[in-house]
């Protein structure tokens, strides 16, 4: 088996935003304050009308290959992470394809994942470069939850943000990928759902009679509980399969649901703040594109060194949840 290798990664966020101030004009029991004291978020990007997923991933990956001068040539495989696809049908890594100017010679799938989907899609990537099926795998994290919240439900629209993150994973690159753990637990699919919409159940919704199952509902208690549950089982497992202590590691970046649940998690573990990495103050929780993008701003500030150990690990909607462990090598560009 080959080694996999993250080798470049971008984001992008669109340029509408709505921020904690905004929000508190329309629900005047909320002030700004209030918001980021308990969420750490002050304003999150949110998509227009007319932009869609597939405008967020190839903005992303189009930043991806400047930055990093990628040639979109080389690219053999599309894997597209989203929970809000332009259609149900076709494939929306299908036109992400068409749109980059990716070689018809390449594969493209979506993958149907949220909170833990950039984990899940990367041992996908890295199983198609380990066995040699790819060579140089395009990772896209797109997600417009903003479009299936209602106007009215203050609390989802505090805490979610659109983006889109793009990660090339190969043979060569700046972090080694390590060993995965997973978990699911499909019991608790209803407290994060948006009901109505698919081939079970319709939308039901007209201009004069709005259906909340139209929307996205959320049990924040039961995500806290369930998160509280399995993460840190989630992170020793992880440990022990790539043979590496808590101490052992440099730093940690969780997919950010929201700082109260961050803060949580970071205490029971027992991870020292200067080690726990965080980055969602002007995004909000974007779902699948949190980890890349915490990834992202880091290698800006030039955080890793060579032979950094890094946990990543997300979870959330389904139940789902996963880590892995990345290693920097001394490959580090300038991402």
């Amino acid at each position: 088996m080959m080694e996999a290798k993250i080798k470049a990664v971008s984001y992008y966020l669109p340029a509408k935003t709505l921020t904690n101030e905004e929000l508190a004009i329309e629900f005047p029991d909320w002030s700004a304050e209030k918001i980021v004291r308990k969420l750490g978020i002050t304003s999150r990007h949110i998509a227009g009308s007319d932009e869609f997923v597939s405008d967020l991933a190839v903005n992303a990956a189009e930043s991806l290959f400047h930055e990093s001068s990628i040639d979109r040539a080389s690219v053999d495989f599309i894997i597209l992470c989203t929970q809000s696809p332009d259609y149900f049908l076709p494939t929306t890594a299908c036109i992400v394809q068409d749109r980059l100017g990716i070689p018809r010679t390449a594969g493209a799938i979506d993958i149907n994942q949220g909170c833990s989907g950039f984990i899940y899609g990367l041992a996908l990537a890295k199983g198609l470069v380990a066995t040699g099926i790819s060579k140089n795998v395009l990772l896209i994290t797109t997600e417009i939850y903003s479009k299936h919240i209602h106007f009215s439900d203050k609390g989802n629209r505090a805490i979610f943000g659109d983006a889109a993150a793009a990660v090339v994973v190969s043979q060569t690159g700046f972090a080694t990928i390590g060993e995965f753990d997973f978990g699911t637990d499909g019991s608790g699919a209803e407290n994060l759902i948006v009901k109505n919409g698919a081939m079970r159940r319709e939308r039901q919704s007209s201009a004069h009679n709005v259906v909340m199952d139209d929307y996205l509902f959320m049990d924040g208690s039961a995500i806290f509980n369930f998160t509280l549950a399995n993460v840190p089982a989630l992170v020793q497992q992880t440990l022990n399969k790539n043979n590496v202590t808590l101490e052992g590691v440099h730093y940690f970046v969780f997919h950010q649901a929201n700082q109260f649940i961050l803060q949580h998690l970071r205490k029971k573990i027992g991870i020292s703040e200067e080690r726990f990495l965080t980055f969602m103050q002007s995004c909000g929780n974007t779902v699948s594109s949190t980890i890349p993008i915490v990834l992202k701003e880091y290698l800006r500030l030039g955080a890793f060194k060579r032979n950094d150990q890094v946990l990543l690990a997300g979870f959330g909607v389904g139940y789902s949840w996963g880590a892995t462990m990345i290693t920097f090598t001394n490959e580090i560009g300038s991402n």
